[in-house]
C-alpha cells in the first residue's frame, strides 16, 4: 500500500500541483478508524472490511496485491496449496518430498520485517509471526536471486517482480496461475486487496474526491503495475 499510494500521489502531482497529499503508514486499523471517526479525508487499508465496519464506512478497491510463490527452475514442484505453504513456511513440513518434489531441505526465503509483500503473505497464509525463515532478504530482487541461486529454495515476491525472471519459475496455488487476469477476478489466491476507505456521512472536500476519482481512473492503472500492484479489472 505505500508504495501505490506513493507512486499515486506523485502522479496526482502532475494533474493537481496545487494539492498536497500526506500519508502516515500506521496500518490498516488506523486508517479505518481514522475514516470512521473522520479525523482522516480518506483511510487506508491493505485488507478487506469487516462486516461491523462496513457500518461505518465505505471501502473502495483501488488495487490488488497479488503474490507469487517461486522455486528454483529445477524444481520438480509446479503447484502448492495455501495449506502446504502455511505448514512449510511454519515448520511443520520441511522436506520437499512431502509436497512432490525431491528429497531435500526446503530453504524458506522471504522478506524483512515491516515488509509489505511479508506482511500480506502471512496474512494470507496465516503465518503471522510463526515464519521459520531460513532467509531474511530487504528487497524483492534478493528474495528472487536467493531462489535462483539454490534449487533447494521457496520464496514470495509481488507477480509484477516476477514477470520475465529466468531461474526461477512460480508455482500454481490450488492449480491456479498467478496472473493479473486471475488476480483480477479473484481465483488466485494468494492476494489482498487495497482500499481507500471514506465516511459516507460526511462529503469529501473537493481535493480529496479529485484524490479519489485520480486513483481509480484508467490513468492510474500503470502506476500501480509500477508500484507493484495489480490495477482493478
Amino acid at each position: 500500500m505505500k508504495n501505490v499510494i506513493a507512486a499515486l500521489t506523485e502522479g496526482f502531482a502532475e494533474v493537481e500541483p496545487g494539492v498536497t497529499v500526506s500519508y502516515d503508514p500506521t496500518g490498516s486499523g488506523a486508517g479505518i478508524t481514522g475514516a470512521t471517526d473522520k479525523t482522516l479525508d480518506i483511510g487506508l487499508s491493505s485488507r478487506a472490511l469487516k462486516d461491523d465496519e462496513k457500518n461505518d464506512v465505505d471501502g473502495t478497491v483501488v488495487a490488488l496485491d497479488g503474490i507469487a510463490i517461486v522455486v528454483n527452475k529445477d524444481s520438480k514442484v509446479a503447484d502448492l496449496t495455501v495449506e502446504q505453504l502455511k505448514k512449510m513456511f511454519t515448520g511443520e513440513i520441511t522436506n520437499w518430498k512431502d509436497v512432490g518434489g525431491d528429497d531435500g531441505e526446503i530453504v524458506l526465503v522471504g522478506r524483512e520485517a515491516g515488509s509489505g509483500t511479508r506482511d500480506g503473505f502471512e496474512s494470507i497464509t496465516d503465518t503471522k509471526d510463526k515464519c521459520k525463515l531460513s532467509q531474511e532478504l530487504t528487497s524483492t530482487g534478493a528474495v528472487i536471486e536467493a531462489v535462483k541461486s539454490n534449487p533447494s529454495a521457496i520464496g514470495y515476491a509481488s507477480l509484477s517482480a516476477v514477470e520475465g525472471q529466468e531461474g526461477i519459475k512460480a508455482v500454481t496455488v490450488g492449480g491456479v496461475e498467478c496472473t493479473e487476469e486471475n488476480v483480477q477476478n479473484g481465483s488466485y489466491e494468494i492476494q489482498r486487496p487495497f482500499i481507500m476507505v471514506t465516511n459516507g456521512a460526511t462529503e469529501l472536500s473537493p481535493a480529496a474526491q479529485a484524490f479519489m476519482e485520480f486513483a481509480t481512473s484508467d490513468d492510474a492503472d500503470e502506476l500501480i503495475r509500477e508500484a507493484g500492484a495489480v490495477p482493478v479489472a
